[in-house]
């Protein structure tokens, strides 16, 4: 091999695994995502989360924030969302948007994530994206009961967002619950792996994850 193929050859990006964790709120999404990310090595993971995504929705008064239906998938900038995953499996560097969910707003603040052999991407939406579903490698939806679902949703809204219980039983009935059944719980179609009961289900997590080192195993020789 001459010098120039040789340079360009050691300037090819390292193939990428892409992984996606889906499910409805409070489903143990993240619990997931971050067993994958304790066991697999934080040093061989990006991960990419949907809620980055919001649109802005500063142009709006506070009413408009406080009723817009964050779960249709119009809520989501999703050509970014696509871009930025685009990038990260191309070896490229990718520049993530900050969201604050106590204003509704993309902050000014970004992040700036490298590549990593692994890219994690999660949301409860992602399966239901097409031009992203086409990217992942594996496909996985988190399945667990729907009044667990919405106490994880209350809990988190309330001590985490500053949400009141009313706006949270509000959300949830008016678009939270409708969105899933339409668009969340349809996307489970499309998933590789189903993991009932989320990050407790040990022997699910211990398939899912053996699987995922044996793919880089694969992809690094």
């Amino acid at each position: 091999m001459g010098d120039d193929k040789r340079r360009e050859a050691d300037q090819r990006p390292a193939a990428t695994l892409c992984i996606g964790v889906a499910g409805g709120t409070g489903s143990g999404k993240t619990t997931v995502a971050n067993e994958i990310v304790r066991r697999v090595g934080r040093s061989r993971i990006v991960t990419v989360n949907q809620d980055r995504y919001y649109h802005d929705l500063a142009p709006l008064d506070e009413h408009q924030r406080i009723h817009h239906n964050f779960d249709h998938p119009s809520a989501i900038e999703e050509d970014l969302l696509v871009e930025h995953v685009r990038l990260l499996k191309a070896g490229r560097p990718a520049v993530l948007p900050i969201y604050d969910f106590t204003r509704h707003v993309r902050t000014a603040a970004t992040e700036v994530v490298d590549p990593q052999p692994v890219i994690l991407i999660e949301g409860i939406l992602i399966l239901a994206i097409p031009g992203l579903r086409e990217l992942l490698d594996i496909k996985i939806f988190v399945d667990t009961d729907a009044d667990l679902r919405f106490i994880r949703r209350l809990r988190r809204d309330m001590e985490e967002r500053g949400r009141s219980l009313e706006s949270v039983v509000e959300q949830y009935l008016a678009t939270v619950r409708p969105m899933h059944l339409e668009f969340v719980e349809s996307s489970k179609r499309w998933a590789d792996v189903i993991i009932p009961e989320g990050g407790y289900n040990t022997v699910a997590l211990d398939l899912v994850i053996s699987r995922i080192v044996q793919m880089l195993q694969t992809t690094a020789s």
